[in-house]
């Protein structure tokens, strides 16, 4: 089956590729789209959806879209649905993230690490033209008091784990073990299965 991913974002494609082995997965790049959909929605999933949709309608290939941020506790939430876009529209692409993650170990410096909780969550629609399924996956962790490791994209380099790594310390077969997007993977995998 084959199945366009909604992302021009290497890092994630790479990481869907890995994990939906199983099926032909395809890239906006791959069918030359251009098409930007407004993530305007007040939930994760609300974007998602939207992305799925008109991908779906604009080339009518099963779609899978995501969207994803940190959920910081201290900050009741923050930056949520706004994680790749708080510090203004201009500066939402991949190439700014380092700069959003040095606004965030800024914002939180001197929090002890028990005030430093975020939950990475990602959620995945898939749309085929007639019903949505969505998957979900949280992972949790703590926003490290500096940025760490390589590897990775978004905010993996502030992204800590409970032995003190980041996400970007971790090797890609490490990380898609227990990323988020790989929990939220698993679950439409196994829908779509079920509903075939």
């Amino acid at each position: 089956m084959k199945i366009l991913v909604a992302s021009a974002n290497q890092g994630k494609i790479e990481e869907i590729q890995s994990i939906l082995k199983e099926w032909d997965i395809i890239t906006l790049n791959d069918i030359k789209s251009t098409i930007q959909v407004i993530e305007d929605g007040q939930t994760f999933e609300e974007n998602a959806k939207k992305k799925a949709k008109q991908l779906y309608e604009h080339t009518k290939i099963p779609c899978i879209a995501d969207d994803s941020g940190i959920c910081i506790k201290e900050y009741e939430g923050w930056p949520g649905v706004k994680t790749a876009r708080f510090l203004g529209e201009k500066k939402a692409g991949n190439s700014y993230a380092k700069q959003r993650n040095q606004y965030i170990l800024d914002k939180m410096q001197g929090l002890e690490k028990k005030r430093r909780k975020v939950d990475n969550i990602t959620v995945i629609a898939y749309y085929d033209g007639e019903t949505f399924q969505v998957g979900t996956g949280i992972l949790t962790g703590y926003i490290a008091k500096e940025a760490k490791g390589k590897n990775g994209f978004g905010f993996d380099e502030i992204f800590e784990l409970e032995d003190g790594r980041t996400l970007a310390q971790l090797e890609s077969r490490e990380k898609n073990v227990i990323s988020s997007r790989k929990k939220a993977l698993e679950e439409i995998k196994n829908k779509i299965i079920h509903k075939s």
